[in-house]
């Protein structure tokens, strides 16, 4: 058994996003959550829950691997650079602990999820329910994505595996 962390950087709202991967490749839901960011008094303080509620999470459920979004351009060069930020102090969090972190592109995930690059969010969170078994709960956004990010990990590292290319080697592919 293996166990996934994945996160959806956020500098308002992170997901995270928590499964366990059998040696068959069944994925089994563990926990789903989006770190509130907003309370903060300012950005850096933002980023400092970002990284204590990272912390929390890493101690509780002791992921094996971890999988993070990348960054895309959206509208504004602000907010995409607040999101870098976000991104930065998730990966410091995480490569302090020496856990294995693999990064996927918006377009990835939603490839591997859904079949088409250009899916929406309610396809996204409608494979997840599916993938994960889950009833009709209401998944927050950030959370759902967050296992998105878990889950197409799962499905990358299963196809490396089988053709014998590292995950790294297989994103640069296009697969």
């Amino acid at each position: 058994m293996i166990r996934i962390l994945g996160i959806d950087p956020g500098s308002q709202r992170t997901g995270l996003g928590v499964i366990d991967v059998a040696a068959d490749g069944r994925c089994t839901y563990v926990h789903a959550q989006a770190l509130k960011l907003l309370d903060a008094e300012d950005f850096p303080s933002r980023l400092g829950l970002l990284c204590e509620g990272l912390e929390a999470a890493l101690d509780q459920w002791q992921p094996q691997q971890v999988a993070i979004e990348t960054v895309f351009m959206d509208k504004s060069a602000t907010s995409a650079l607040k999101l870098g930020h976000a991104r930065g102090a998730a990966l410091a969090t995480v490569v302090r602990r020496r856990i294995p972190i693999s990064e996927y592109a918006p377009r990835v995930i939603k490839q591997s999820l859904v079949g088409r690059g250009a899916a929406d969010k309610q396809q996204v969170q409608h494979m997840v329910r599916l993938l994960l078994n889950l009833p009709e709960m209401k998944l927050q956004a950030d959370a759902a994505d967050a296992l998105a990010v878990a889950l197409t990990h799962a499905h990358m590292s299963a196809t490396s595996a089988r053709i014998g290319l590292t995950t790294a080697q297989l994103r640069r592919r296009g697969a």
